[in-house]
């Protein structure tokens, strides 16, 4: 049996789901393009896999989600999603409001409730870029939890991650988790990230192109009070990236925040 005081663990998931689009080849970009405009039986069809995927899971931060347009059938995915898979809580951030055309933006799925959540728009050449923000635990001992996509472009996305960092500046412990669209080198050396003390997953991930992943352009960064107990990218083609699992023991002071969360087994 583990101590009793041996630290909670979660498990967190981190996915850019392309809207339930579910590319598998890159001639699909093109071919399957209209479903990010109209809805789809495949879609509906690839959401339920999705949703099948995050059962077991804790904390999931989502990227390239519908909150409710045409083409998810007027349905916001997230809650969807949540609901199929069980959750308890979930959130949304619109960052590019389209009317009924599409509702495009990031998603919050937990077992737990927050009890903090504050969206924010990111800086960058073009708009669309934020972060959704989750407290859990209370002021004071918290575990933060942002949620983001980051631009394509290295000056807009070097701009995002300070932003981000100031928006966690002063808290402890500390999850990002997102599409970052650059890999982990390019992470270690952006030196405002490298004076904010989050720590960056040096392991070779790869997940994205899904069906052949060669570059590891989705990650989850922690701060120094988390451990990370195993690091891996998700075996599953539901979209053009590949989901990441992380699973962290949390510090003691935290774990009463957290009821529920796996103890370490013996062979741990």
């Amino acid at each position: 049996m583990p101590p009793a005081d041996a630290p909670s663990r979660l498990s967190v998931l981190s996915f850019n789901m392309q809207v339930g689009v579910g590319t598998r080849r890159y001639r699909e970009y093109v071919t399957r393009g209209w479903r990010h405009v109209l809805p789809s039986q495949q879609v509906r069809d690839n959401l339920e896999r999705i949703g099948e995927l995050l059962v077991g899971h804790d904390i999931i931060g989502l990227q390239e989600i519908d909150a409710g347009s045409r083409r998810s059938g007027y349905r916001n995915q997230i809650e969807q999603l949540a609901e199929q898979a069980g959750f308890g809580y979930w959130r949304v951030q619109v960052n590019r409001d389209l009317g009924r055309v599409a509702q495009h933006g990031l998603g919050l799925i937990s077992r737990f409730q927050p009890f903090e959540v504050s969206e924010h728009k990111l800086p960058g050449r073009l708009p669309g870029r934020g972060a959704l923000l989750a407290r859990f635990g209370e002021p004071g001992n918290a575990l933060t939890v942002v949620i983001t996509h980051l631009a394509l472009g290295a000056g807009s996305r070097a701009q995002q991650l300070a932003a981000i960092c100031e928006l966690v500046d002063g808290h402890d412990p500390v999850l990002v988790m997102g599409d970052t669209n650059c890999s982990a080198a390019a992470l270690i050396a952006d030196p405002v990230l490298a004076r904010s003390g989050l720590r960056v997953h040096e392991a070779n991930l790869p997940t994205f192109p899904s069906w052949r992943p060669r570059r590891g352009i989705d990650h989850i960064l922690t701060s120094p009070g988390l451990e990370v107990v195993d690091a891996r990218v998700i075996d599953a083609v539901l979209s053009d990236h590949r989901p990441v699992h992380m699973r962290i023991a949390l510090p003691p002071r935290l774990a009463a925040a957290f009821p529920g969360a796996a103890q370490p087994s013996p062979a741990d």
